[in-house]
């Protein structure tokens, strides 16, 4: 919120976007080097990015607010009684219903820090499929589900100071945080080869160009490939599937089936469900390509189905396939490439921190440099896919603002 607040300034746009580029994973394995498996790792690598989310998507809420209100107050009202009473009055609903669906987001980020060793369900997902015991795995999936669909029952807001209270106390026991290897990581660990050999410039120059040539490159056009490929899956999936919670398609319980289809498809990480895939089908792009367009195409398919049924249609519209080609698609399709574009600068993140397990993008590289205690090439990696990632989003901007795409629908849910 204070990010919110001064969001108009240049450096705080540039901070904010630069700190949501980096995925969390990413800065989990950074504070790894720190901290160790302590819970403060998995929460200062989630909080990070999420700052730099809540910074973007609470000031665009803001700035929507309606300004009249503010010509209603007394000319000798503060700046702080301005925003309670004329911006955040007015925008309180959609901040809540936006903190909300973060939780929920939240909760699928804890559930990936798993994978590098976090003790959440992701990791014990992962211990039972490396173990064989497959009942265990359904077990586990069907629990984080029902972890995810009953939150409106367990995140309530009388409920909230009794989580603060507690929260606390899980946390660990003290912070097994040694100032000296932090220090040795931000002096020696991520200090490029030649700097710390007092080699000069050239040295510098052909060390970075060795790395750019020989990892990045190749990082970055596998990424970019397998970005644009499940964009254009994501795509697709979310045109056939929006029909399943249409009311213009779909009656009571068939509509019903077709929330719960996708509830399953939107709740479920895009890592966990790229790490069963390739365990059943074998290392390739393609179990990435479909746990990304199924995790994207359902929160896709999710929104522009709400989108379609503020639609209203005449007596005499056609029904079945030509309903859908001739009435629907036409109004929809706006809205539908506005939240691929939305979805663009996501679907990359992702895709930069599936090679984690070991499909050969930019995070692959990162992994294997840190395995190997090479933090300065693994900075400099998570650099460029931080810039890689900053770019896609001013990029998918432009576009929309070209293109004058407005999706209708509340965007801060994308």
């Amino acid at each position: 919120m204070l990010l919110a607040l001064c969001f108009h300034r240049w450096w705080v746009r540039t901070f904010s976007a630069f700190i949501r580029a980096i995925h969390e994973l990413f800065w989990a394995l950074i504070f790894l080097q720190s901290f160790g498996l302590h819970p403060v790792t998995g929460v200062l690598a989630i909080a990070i990015p999420y700052a730099g989310i809540f910074a973007k998507v609470y000031a665009e809420i803001l700035d929507e607010t309606d300004p009249l209100p503010l010509d209603v107050l007394p000319r000798r009202a503060g700046r702080l009684s301005k925003l309670v009473y004329a911006r955040i009055s007015q925008a309180w609903p959609h901040l809540v219903s936006y903190t909300a669906y973060r939780l929920e987001c939240g909760l699928r980020s804890s559930a990936v820090l798993g994978f590098v060793g976090m003790p959440t369900i992701g990791y014990h997902l992962m211990a039972a499929f490396a173990q064989g015991h497959y009942s265990t795995v359904g077990a586990l999936l069907l629990l984080f589900y029902l972890l995810i669909g009953t939150l409106r029952w367990w995140v309530r807001p009388r409920l909230l100071p009794v989580y603060l209270l507690v929260a606390p106390f899980l946390l660990g026991t003290g912070l097994p945080i040694m100032w000296s290897n932090v220090t040795r990581f931000f002096t020696e660990d991520i200090v490029p080869t030649p700097l710390k050999r007092g080699e000069g410039l050239p040295a510098l120059w052909e060390w970075f160009a060795q790395l750019f040539m020989n990892q990045a490159l190749p990082g970055i056009l596998n990424t970019l490939l397998l970005t644009q490929v499940a964009l254009v899956a994501s795509g697709a999936l979310a045109l056939a599937l929006f029909p399943v919670i249409s009311r213009h398609f779909t009656h009571r319980a068939s509509g019903a089936a077709g929330h719960v289809v996708l509830v399953i498809m939107r709740s479920t990480p895009e890592y966990m469900l790229a790490f069963i895939l390739l365990q059943l089908w074998g290392p390739s792009m393609l179990p990435a390509v479909v746990a990304l367009a199924l995790h994207n195409g359902g929160i896709i398919a999710h929104l522009v189905g709400r989108r379609s049924n503020e639609i209203q249609l005449r007596q005499d519209a056609p029904h079945g396939i030509d309903r859908y080609a001739f009435e629907m698609l036409p109004r929809l399709y706006g809205p539908f490439l506005a939240l691929v574009f939305y979805r663009w600068e996501i679907i990359m993140r992702e895709t930069a921190i599936l090679g984690i397990l070991g499909i050969a993008t930019l995070g692959f590289y990162v992994d294997s440099a840190i395995q190997e205690i090479r933090f300065d090439r693994a900075m400099v990696l998570i650099l460029i896919t931080a810039l890689i990632n900053i770019g896609v989003d001013v990029l998918a901007r432009r576009l929309r603002g070209y293109l004058r795409l407005r999706h209708g629908v509340n965007r801060q849910q994308c």
